[in-house]
Protein backbone atom coordinates (compact mmCIF):
# COMPACT_ATOMS: atom_id res chain seq x y z
CA UNK A 1 0.00 0.00 0.00
CA UNK A 2 1.41 3.61 -0.48
CA UNK A 3 0.18 6.92 -0.46
CA UNK A 4 0.11 10.41 -1.92
CA UNK A 5 2.92 13.22 -0.32
CA UNK A 6 3.16 16.77 -1.21
CA UNK A 7 6.59 17.42 -1.00
CA UNK A 8 6.96 20.95 -3.16
CA UNK A 9 6.02 23.33 -5.13
CA UNK A 10 7.01 22.97 -9.06
CA UNK A 11 8.13 26.25 -8.71
CA UNK A 12 10.82 25.19 -6.51
CA UNK A 13 11.76 22.31 -9.43
CA UNK A 14 14.90 22.84 -11.35
CA UNK A 15 14.21 22.46 -15.21
CA UNK A 16 16.62 19.98 -16.52
CA UNK A 17 17.95 19.23 -12.93
CA UNK A 18 17.39 17.39 -9.96
CA UNK A 19 16.82 18.51 -6.22
CA UNK A 20 16.69 16.75 -2.94
CA UNK A 21 13.51 16.29 -1.15
CA UNK A 22 12.41 14.17 2.51
CA UNK A 23 9.51 12.28 1.77
CA UNK A 24 8.72 10.24 4.91
CA UNK A 25 12.28 9.48 6.40
CA UNK A 26 13.65 8.90 2.59
CA UNK A 27 15.82 11.21 1.23
CA UNK A 28 14.52 11.32 -2.68
CA UNK A 29 15.99 13.14 -5.88
CA UNK A 30 13.62 14.54 -7.97
CA UNK A 31 14.40 15.71 -11.62
CA UNK A 32 11.90 18.07 -13.88
CA UNK A 33 12.08 18.13 -17.99
CA UNK A 34 9.34 20.29 -18.58
CA UNK A 35 10.16 20.75 -22.36
CA UNK A 36 8.30 17.36 -22.55
CA UNK A 37 6.36 17.63 -18.57
CA UNK A 38 8.50 14.97 -17.53
CA UNK A 39 9.42 13.90 -13.70
CA UNK A 40 11.06 11.44 -11.90
CA UNK A 41 11.65 10.68 -8.23
CA UNK A 42 14.52 8.02 -7.10
CA UNK A 43 16.26 7.99 -4.04
CA UNK A 44 18.86 10.16 -3.48
CA UNK A 45 21.54 7.36 -2.56
CA UNK A 46 23.96 6.43 -4.55
CA UNK A 47 25.09 2.91 -4.04
CA UNK A 48 28.73 3.12 -5.52
CA UNK A 49 29.87 6.20 -3.34
CA UNK A 50 27.42 5.34 -0.36
CA UNK A 51 26.45 9.47 -0.51
CA UNK A 52 23.21 11.02 -0.66
CA UNK A 53 24.79 12.85 -3.90
CA UNK A 54 22.20 11.76 -6.91
CA UNK A 55 20.16 14.43 -7.06
CA UNK A 56 23.45 16.99 -7.55
CA UNK A 57 24.54 14.77 -10.91
CA UNK A 58 24.10 15.59 -14.68
CA UNK A 59 21.00 14.68 -16.48
CA UNK A 60 20.69 13.65 -20.03
CA UNK A 61 19.54 10.67 -21.65
CA UNK A 62 20.84 7.04 -23.73
CA UNK A 63 19.63 5.83 -26.11
CA UNK A 64 16.55 7.82 -25.26
CA UNK A 65 16.23 6.97 -22.10
CA UNK A 66 16.42 9.50 -19.53
CA UNK A 67 19.87 9.21 -16.60
CA UNK A 68 21.43 10.65 -14.32
CA UNK A 69 25.58 10.41 -14.06
CA UNK A 70 26.29 9.75 -10.44
CA UNK A 71 28.19 12.93 -9.23
CA UNK A 72 31.01 10.64 -7.48
CA UNK A 73 31.72 7.75 -9.96
CA UNK A 74 29.76 8.54 -12.83
CA UNK A 75 27.50 5.89 -13.28
CA UNK A 76 24.60 5.96 -14.77
CA UNK A 77 20.81 5.42 -13.46
CA UNK A 78 17.55 5.34 -15.84
CA UNK A 79 15.63 7.73 -14.14
CA UNK A 80 12.46 5.27 -15.01
CA UNK A 81 13.21 2.51 -13.36
CA UNK A 82 16.36 3.58 -11.17
CA UNK A 83 18.28 0.27 -12.58
CA UNK A 84 22.03 1.27 -13.19
CA UNK A 85 23.24 1.20 -16.98
CA UNK A 86 26.65 -0.18 -15.87
CA UNK A 87 25.67 -2.77 -13.82
CA UNK A 88 22.36 -4.10 -13.81
CA UNK A 89 22.71 -5.80 -10.41
CA UNK A 90 22.41 -2.24 -8.75
CA UNK A 91 19.02 -0.14 -8.73
CA UNK A 92 17.88 2.20 -6.90
CA UNK A 93 14.02 2.67 -5.89
CA UNK A 94 12.18 4.63 -8.22
CA UNK A 95 8.70 5.99 -7.40
CA UNK A 96 5.56 7.32 -9.01
CA UNK A 97 5.42 11.49 -9.21
CA UNK A 98 2.78 13.42 -10.47
CA UNK A 99 1.57 17.27 -10.18
CA UNK A 100 -1.67 18.62 -8.99
CA UNK A 101 -2.79 21.44 -8.86
CA UNK A 102 1.34 23.15 -8.97
CA UNK A 103 1.97 20.59 -6.59
CA UNK A 104 4.71 17.72 -6.74
CA UNK A 105 3.21 14.26 -5.21
CA UNK A 106 5.40 11.43 -4.47
CA UNK A 107 3.83 7.93 -3.94
CA UNK A 108 5.62 6.38 -0.74
CA UNK A 109 5.17 2.68 0.94
CA UNK A 110 3.39 2.67 3.49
Amino acid sequence: MSRWVDVCSVDDLLPEAGISVLVGGRQLALFYFPLNNELYAIDNYDPFSHTYSLSRGLVGDIKGEPIVSAPVYKQHFILKSGICLDDETVKVESYPVRIVNDRVEVSIPE
